[in-house]
């Protein structure tokens, strides 16, 4: 008959580690007021270090063993056990190892003879306590005499599993037990056949276990042996090598700091979750197999402890030798754009550091990075504002290899498409708010890929690219190509692992969407025609910018917040509210501070955006945000800030959607268009775990449930592009654009003779380009969108491709260069909405309608993607002209309802009346429209004082409700100056 007893499953774990090195001890070996086996330390010291021990030995005599034995143990018990396995002790004038690590060559013998002095020893069914003599822990794994490991065992044919183990560290097993005091043992797992769980602090029922398991398929299972699914764990994890490489370069001892970057003296030892170990240690005996010149794509779920892989990953890359004992990278530059963020990262690689001067953190001149690159500084922490002089520097010194570890592939928050942007945002400006929100910004994947003096595979740079949410050409770049053809990450640890494993909170487990709904009414007779499609959406930008839109939603989200998520988080949930752009952020903040304020909550806001917005007056974030003493917050500060307790509200607008870590973030508010990658990286702010963070509320009034379930579905388990992009497709596009005739062989040659000479001067170059841009006004108007939209394609894709050629082709390089400066000289067709447009609505009604709430559901995929490149046509949709009275009466019947009768007639009479003003039309002649309108607004005032009778309910409204009258005196304006312009324009045509 099977045992399939407890004892059964304890003794094959033993005998695994007896067959691969270690030694068999018993509790009789053991000295419970010492924590340490004393005959196994005496043994290693003796063995290894010879000389030292008879210079202390002279120095005791026969008492040499107590004295290094006491001495040993009151090290461990102030400094810890990891410190000195790390540094060693000493002890009188003697310096004594208690362990040796695998060097990184070969090249000196006596190391490697060392390394096999170590001796490792299994206990089980360990009576570690004095208090309790009967207490046993079933398998302690030591190193020299010191416990490093210990395993409480359970088995699920006795009724028990991993959770009856963990339940059993936290109620039987004292941690003020001298062999569980936090630092003593550097971790202790709960296994059972299936799973392994794992500590490094006993703390009671407040211990917390963590999941150590591989997963299988991207899933919190494990995969399925013919044995023990959990047999890794003593197989691979505990055998010899892997055991010292843990204690060596995995487990760090971190102290947390306050507010002020001050030592708290709280203490917590980290030891690598599962898919961070696997990732590092394959990525470099890969890397050390293959040498330079390759790319690694690691797909790691947000929450997945990005920042630690990394530091990890550069510290192991400082110390890695190929077969031949040299150096496989002479520098590792990490490279993050996570500006606000940056310093994060930077403190956590050096809390990684055991050596003083390993890292180097680049924040300043671009010669302060060459300089660190030219004396091979082992890790530099810089951004990707420096990724050009990195580039440069790196082909240039082409005698050394360089590792760059890239810190999340696209997590842009000021990419290429934010440095075009004018720095100060006119907010009265409809377009320009329409145009913030359009824009689509590169991140720090384009601007590798796409930077020209980057192209190209270089030989002596190899490219580590962290991210949890791949785009199909970064998986092109940095994946690994499969057999069939396909791209794949190098490794894997998706968010619906991440979930199940409880290290991320599901964001979609409680989603509610709203639509909008408006009317807009025609205030003019006539009917002018404009495109469709682009007025509708520019349209719906008009309305989501009123004031008494954001005052609306401004209402829903800070009541759905104090009474369904203030109390969260023992009473300190906070909340984003994410915009569309810079002015609504501005105005967001505005309305929530009155909002606020008017209904006395305990609540404050911050906002966080760039530059200035222009909105009667200068905004900036800094000038928006106020601390309690009145004194400004600075931009750098502002996610300190909204650490501390009275800061509830963050509002953003394209900052803080990325990158950003606040486990207190319970709720988030959307007001936002959203797809693919920004959607996961956005509502991925949610998802950080706290101790007291049971879930997080969504409410959405910008998108529909099904469009967050398809973005996340894309990024939920594993992605795979299907198929690889084709570089002649570049000839192709060059061939449709030579058909246009717009330029010759001569011009292009005229132009790189200058761009490429070292003399060559800006106005030469803008003389070289001039005959082709004449010849391109000359063409119709359908010809020069079609060659428009090419030339745009090519310098996309060209940006793309020339990552993966080897060595880019002379003939692409330079007229990808002409055609890259051509197109800033093309004439661009405003995408504005047209005065005459603005002119002639009106916001008439407005009510918002929760349409989904609950949980969105996905299903566990590997996600293919087929095509890496998708440029589009290059050209304008099919326009449909209709009157814009259909246009109004379209988005009416899909969005809203009237207003009542009684307040249309009150509102024409009172525009009768305007229009008999004979001042008001002759000021209209000589002055701007805006000066026109402060004695309009006087006027409509008064004349709705008259009229008080007629509609008392109305006049209440327009007199009590300061913005519902800004609100009207704006849209009756607009109409003023619609019905004067066409009135004159008939005067003009008799």
């Amino acid at each position: 008959m099977i045992d399939t007893s407890e004892k059964n499953f304890e003794a094959t774990i033993e005998a695994s580690l007896l067959n691969s090195g270690y030694q068999r001890r018993s509790s009789k070996d053991y000295e419970r007021s010492l924590c340490l086996i004393p005959e196994d330390v005496l043994n290693f010291i003796q063995t290894s270090q010879p000389q030292e021990w008879q210079k202390f030995q002279t120095q005791y005599g026969d008492d040499a063993n107590t004295q290094l034995l006491k001495q040993l143990a009151e090290v461990i018990k102030n400094r810890g056990t990891l410190e000195v396995l790390r540094k060693g002790i000493k002890a009188n004038s003697c310096r004594f190892q208690l362990a040796y690590f695998q060097p990184p060559s070969s090249l000196n013998p006596e190391t490697q003879r060392l390394y096999q002095t170590n001796c490792f020893s299994v206990l089980r069914q360990l009576y570690y306590s004095q208090k309790n003599p009967l207490n046993s822990i079933d398998i302690v794994l030591f190193l020299n005499g010191l416990p490093i490991f210990t395993a409480e065992l359970k088995n699920p044919f006795t009724g028990q599993n991993f959770q009856q183990a963990i339940k059993q560290y936290q109620e039987d097993r004292d941690p003020r037990e001298p062999l569980l005091k936090f630092g003593l043992c550097l971790s202790h797992f709960a296994v059972d056949p299936d799973q392994v769980h794992v500590t490094t602090h006993l703390q009671g029922h407040e211990t917390l276990f963590l999941p150590f398991n591989p997963g299988k398929t991207g899933v919190a299972a494990n995969p399925d042996p013919t044995k023990f699914r959990s047999a890794y764990l003593w197989e691979q994890i505990w055998r010899q090598d892997s055991f010292l490489d843990l204690i060596q370069n995995f487990i760090t001892l971190q102290e947390k700091k306050d507010d002020k970057d001050r030592k708290t003296g709280v203490k917590s030892l980290i030891f690598p979750r599962y898919h961070q170990l696997d990732a590092v240690r394959r990525l470099l005996a890969d890397a050390k197999a293959e040498g330079t010149g390759k790319s690694y794509l690691i797909q790691h779920s947000a929450g997945s402890g990005k920042s630690n892989s990394i530091a990890w990953l550069a510290h192991g890359l400082v110390s890695l030798y190929d077969d031949h004992n040299t150096r496989v990278f002479d520098s590792i530059i990490v490279i993050t754009d996570r500006r606000i963020l940056d310093q994060q990262l930077q403190a956590t690689i050096r809390q990684f550091e055991k050596t003083s001067g390993v890292v180097e953190n680049i924040d300043k001149t671009s010669r302060q990075l060459k300089k660190a690159l030219e004396s091979g500084k082992n890790i530099i922490v810089t951004t990707l504002q420096k990724f050009s002089v990195i580039v440069d520097q790196i082909q240039s010194l082409s005698g050394q290899r360089f590792a760059v570890i890239v810190d999340e592939a696209h997590s842009s928050q000021t990419g290429e498409s934010t440095k075009k942007l004018k720095s100060v945002l006119t907010a009265t400006s409809l377009e320009a708010a329409a145009a913030e929100e359009g824009g689509e910004e590169e991140d720090l994947e384009d601007g590798i890929v796409s930077d020209t003096k980057k192209r190209g595979k270089i030989a002596n740079l190899s490219y580590f690219a962290f991210t949890a949410t791949p785009k199909p050409k970064t998986l092109e770049v940095f994946g690994s190509r499969q057999p069939d053809g396909s791209f794949a990450p190098f490794s894997l640890y998706s968010m619906a692992q991440a979930i199940e494993e409880g290290f991320i909170l599901d964001v979609l487990e409680n989603y509610t969407t709203y639509k909008t709904y408006f009317n807009l009414l025609k205030t003019i007779e006539d009917d002018p025609h404009y495109d469709r499609a682009r007025t509708a959406s520019l349209l719906r930008h008009f309305v989501d910018l009123h004031e008494h839109t954001i005052k609306q939603k401004v209402a829903i989200i800070v009541e759905h917040f104090h009474e369904q998520v203030a109390h969260q988080v023992q009473g300190k949930a906070k909340a984003m509210i994410v915009t569309r752009s810079r002015l609504h952020a501005v105005r967001y903040k505005l309305a929530l501070d009155r909002y606020l304020k008017e209904k006395d909550y305990p609540y404050q806001s911050l906002v966080a955006f760039t530059g200035t917005v222009r909105d009667g007056e200068d905004f900036t974030e800094t000038k928006m945000n106020s601390a309690s003493s009145g004194s400004h917050i600075p931009d750098k500060a502002t996610a300190d800030t909204f650490q501390q307790a009275p800061y509830r509200f963050l509002v953003v607008a394209n900052k803080f959607q990325t990158g950003f870590d606040q486990p207190l973030l319970g709720a988030m508010y959307i007001d936002k268009k959203l797809a693919g990658v920004n959607a996961v990286q956005t509502l991925s702010r949610l998802n950080r775990i706290h101790p007291h963070k049971t879930g997080t509320l969504v409410l959405d009034f910008a998108n529909e449930a099904d469009e967050i379930e398809a973005a996340f579905k894309d990024y939920y388990d594993c992605t795979i592009l299907t198929e690889a992009t084709d570089p002649n497709r570049l000839y192709k596009i060059q061939a449709q654009l030579d058909d246009y005739h717009f330029y010759q062989d001569s011009d292009i040659d005229s132009f790189a003779q200058i761009f490429f000479h070292p003399q060559g001067t800006q106005a030469k170059l803008h003389g070289s380009l001039n005959p082709v841009l004449d010849r391109y006004l000359e063409a119709s108007e359908e010809e020069k969108v079609g060659f428009r939209g090419k030339l745009q394609e090519f310098i996309r894709l060209y940006g793309f491709v020339s990552q993966l050629l080897p060595i880019p082709a002379a003939d692409l390089e330079k007229f990808y260069e002409f055609s890259r400066h051509l197109i800033c000289k093309l004439p661009t067709s405003p995408e504005a909405l047209p005065l005459p447009i603005q002119q002639s609505i009106e916001l008439n009604s407005y009510r918002i309608q929760e349409t989904h709430r609950g949980k969105i559901e996905l299903k566990r995929s590997v996600r293919e993607t087929s095509r890496v490149y998708s440029p589009g046509t290059g050209q304008p949709p099919t326009k449909k002209i209709e009157p814009l009275s259909k246009i109004i009466e379209e988005i009416n019947r899909r969005f809203g309802t009237d207003f009542s009768e009684d307040e249309r007639v009150f509102i024409e009479h009172l525009e009768t009346k305007l229009d008999d003003s004979a001042p008001l039309k002759a000021s209209l002649k000589i002055n701007t429209p805006e000066n026109v309108k402060l004695a309009f607004d006087i006027l409509a005032s008064d004349i709705m004082q008259d009229m008080v009778e007629i509609n008392f309910s109305f006049y209440k409204k327009f007199t009590d409700d300061l913005e519902f009258k800004a609100l009207l005196l704006g849209f009756l304006f607009n109409r003023f100056l619609q019905r004067s312009n066409t009135s004159e324009a008939k005067t003009d045509s008799v």
